[in-house]
C-alpha cells in the first residue's frame, strides 16, 4: 500500500522522454529557410539601403493581398501600428477606446499613448476573447472606438462586433498581432475593421528576424495619414515640408525581405499549428481543457492555450521534464500598476481564467511525438 507521502512523490517523479520539447523553436522553424532567407540578405546588403528600400513596397503589396484588403503599410512594430491608427483616426483627449482586458499590455498602451481612455471589458469564458455583450454595455457617449484582440490565433465574433460598431458609429480596430491569416465568416483578419495592426515580433505566425509591424486597411486616406505620421510628419509631395509632428516608425528594409521570404510559406504552417493543436485536443487529460473554437472562426493557432485547476503543480511537472511553457497572460490589464487608474471595477471571467491558463509548446515544426511527450508529462499530473 503507497502511503499519501510516497504517492506523492511518485506522481511529481520526472516523466522519461526522449529530448526536451521547446516552447518556441525558431531555429528548427527556420532551418529549412535558411538559403532563402541568406539570399535576401545579400540582395539587402549588396544595393545597401537599409531603410526605404523597394522591398518595403514589394512586401507590403504581398501582405495586403495576403490579408485581402486594399492597402498595407509597414511600421516599426505592432505597438506602434495600434498607436498609429489611433493616431490616424484623431482619437486622442476626451475619448475612450473601449479594450478586452485579457490582452498584451500593448493595446491599452496604444490607447494611452494618444491620450484616450482605455475602458476594460471583460471576455466570454470559452475563448477567452471578448465579450460582444460586454462591449455593447460599455459603449457612452465618449466613445470613439472599439478595439478588438484576436488573441491566441482566433478572430472576436466579428459579426457581432461589427454590428454593434455600425449602429453606434464607432471605430472598429482589430488588434492581430496574433491573428495572421486567421478567417472569421470567411473573412481574414485585418479585413473587417476600418483596419487591422499586425506584429512581426520573432515568434509571431509571421515574424521577422527583429522587430517590425504594418497597418492594413481598405481605406485609403487613412493608410496616407499613417504613412505620413510614421515618417516624421513628412509631406508626399516635399521631402523637407513636415506637415504634423510625426514620429519614426518604419518598417526596415531587410525585415521587409525576410517576411517577403516566410510570407508564402504562412499558410502551411499554420496548417502544421492547427494539427498539432488537435492532436493536443485529443491526447491532452481531462483536467487540461483547451480554449473553444467559434462555429465561423479558422484560428491559426498562435499559441497553444489551455485552462488548468493547479497550473503551479502542471508547470513543476513541465519543468521537470524539460518542457516548455508560457502564462498568457498572468495580469489582466485592468489590474496592472500602469493602468490602474482606468480600472472601473471587477471583471470576474479574466481575472478568474488568469489563475488558470497555460501556454503548451506550439511552433510549425512541433512534431507529433513532441505533443505525445508534453501530454504525457500533464497526464502523469492527474495520476
Amino acid at each position: 500500500m503507497i502511503g499519501p507521502l510516497a504517492q506523492h512523490a511518485q506522481k511529481a517523479r520526472p516523466v522519461r522522454r526522449s529530448a526536451a520539447v521547446a516552447f518556441l523553436d525558431l531555429a528548427q522553424v527556420h532551418a529549412e529557410l535558411r538559403e532563402p532567407l541568406d539570399r535576401a540578405w545579400r540582395t539587402v546588403l549588396e544595393h545597401g539601403r537599409f531603410v526605404g528600400g523597394s522591398e518595403v513596397a514589394s512586401f507590403e503589396a504581398a501582405f495586403a493581398q495576403y490579408c485581402e484588403v486594399r492597402h498595407c503599410a509597414g511600421v516599426a512594430n505592432g505597438t506602434d501600428a495600434l498607436e498609429l491608427i489611433l493616431a490616424g483616426l484623431r482619437i486622442g483627449p476626451g475619448d475612450e477606446v473601449i479594450v478586452p482586458t485579457n490582452t498584451f499590455v500593448a493595446t491599452a498602451e496604444a490607447v494611452v499613448a494618444v491620450g484616450a481612455t482605455p475602458r476594460f471589458v471583460d471576455v466570454l469564458p470559452d475563448t477567452l476573447l471578448v465579450d460582444p455583450d460586454a462591449v455593447a454595455a460599455a459603449v457612452g457617449p465618449r466613445t470613439a472606438a472599439v478595439i478588438v484582440v484576436h488573441l491566441f490565433g482566433q478572430m472576436a465574433d466579428m459579426t457581432a462586433l461589427s454590428a454593434l460598431a455600425e449602429r453606434h458609429g464607432l471605430a472598429l480596430v482589430e488588434d492581430a498581432a496574433q491573428a495572421h491569416g486567421a478567417r472569421f465568416a470567411g473573412r481574414r483578419a485585418g479585413s473587417w475593421g476600418v483596419a487591422g495592426a499586425f506584429s512581426f515580433y520573432p515568434g509571431k505566425n509571421l515574424g521577422a528576424l527583429g522587430d517590425g509591424g504594418a497597418v492594413v486597411s481598405n481605406d485609403s486616406a487613412l493608410i496616407d495619414d499613417i504613412r505620413r505620421l510614421a515618417d516624421h510628419g513628412r509631406s508626399r509631395v516635399d521631402r523637407y515640408a513636415h506637415e504634423v509632428s510625426g514620429r519614426n516608425s518604419r518598417l526596415d528594409t531587410l525585415q521587409a525581405a525576410l517576411l517577403e521570404v516566410k510570407l508564402p510559406r504562412l499558410d502551411a504552417a499554420n496548417r502544421a499549428r492547427a494539427a498539432a493543436v488537435q492532436r493536443y485536443r485529443e491526447e491532452l487529460p481531462a483536467s487540461c481543457v483547451p480554449l473553444a473554437v467559434h462555429p465561423a472562426a479558422e484560428p491559426v493557432y498562435h499559441l497553444a492555450v489551455v485552462q488548468v485547476p493547479d497550473r503551479a503543480a502542471a508547470t513543476k511537472a513541465l519543468d521537470d521534464a524539460e518542457v516548455g511553457w508560457g502564462v498568457h497572460y498572468p495580469v489582466p490589464c485592468h489590474v496592472q500598476p500602469a493602468f490602474a487608474a482606468y480600472a472601473t471595477g471587477s471583471l470576474p471571467v479574466a481575472e478568474a481564467a488568469a489563475a488558470r491558463i497555460l501556454s503548451l509548446p506550439l511552433h510549425p515544426a512541433l512534431t507529433a511525438a513532441q505533443v505525445g511527450d508534453v501530454c504525457t508529462v500533464l497526464g502523469h499530473v492527474d495520476a
